[in-house]
């Protein structure tokens, strides 16, 4: 089902129009998971940041990602940048993520996927995996509040002060992510 829905996404041609180095990434502003407005801009001042879109709560992927990007904080943070990661879930269920995982780093909630949008990074799962989700009571709709069974290609970005995206690991198959310690080695180049 896996290789299908990643067959299916190759053939939409999404890999072609997402962003990748040398683009501009878009200024966004998103709730954290406690309400608070997170804005690219404010973290810019502070040096290079690493952007990584995951899919969801529900994805043990993406918590595994999570958990690598909590363990490489501490290089992210000696490289003089910032982390932050952006799901369409809901701040509540942001919240939720943050405390299980015991994250140190702002998770942001992009309501209808608004600016994974602005990455060219979303795509509507296949009927077949809506219905996979949906028979293990994985409702991605609800838990994104939107209804919709929208999702953000995996994707890391490291951004530097001019929005200049200057790394992009995207991979049409959500099981293979950045390593956390390359991207935090990227940002510290930037910083160097």
């Amino acid at each position: 089902m896996y290789e299908r829905a990643e067959a299916a996404l190759k053939a939409s041609g999404i890999a072609d129009r997402v962003l990748r180095e040398g683009d501009t990434a878009p200024a966004f502003a998103l709730p954290d998971a406690l309400g608070r407005t997170v804005r690219l801009t404010d973290l810019l001042r502070q040096g290079p940041v690493i952007v990584s879109f995951y899919r969801g709560q529900w994805c043990p992927f993406c918590n595994l990602e999570l958990r690598g990007l909590q363990r490489a904080l501490v290089e992210v943070d000696a490289a003089g940048a910032s982390l932050v990661a952006i799901s369409p879930n809901t701040p509540d269920v942001s919240r939720e993520t943050v405390e299980k995982l015991e994250l140190e780093f702002p998770v942001l909630s992009d309501r209808d996927n608004l600016v994974a949008k602005q990455f060219n990074l979303v795509y509507e799962m296949t009927e077949e995996n809506v219905d996979m989700y949906k028979a293990i009571d994985r409702d991605v709709g609800e838990m994104n509040g939107t209804g919709k069974w929208e999702l953000p290609i995996p994707a890391t970005y490291v951004v530097d002060g001019e929005r200049t995206i200057r790394y992009a690991f995207i991979d049409l198959n959500h099981r293979r992510r950045a390593e956390p310690s390359e991207v935090a080695a990227v940002a510290a180049r930037l910083t160097g």
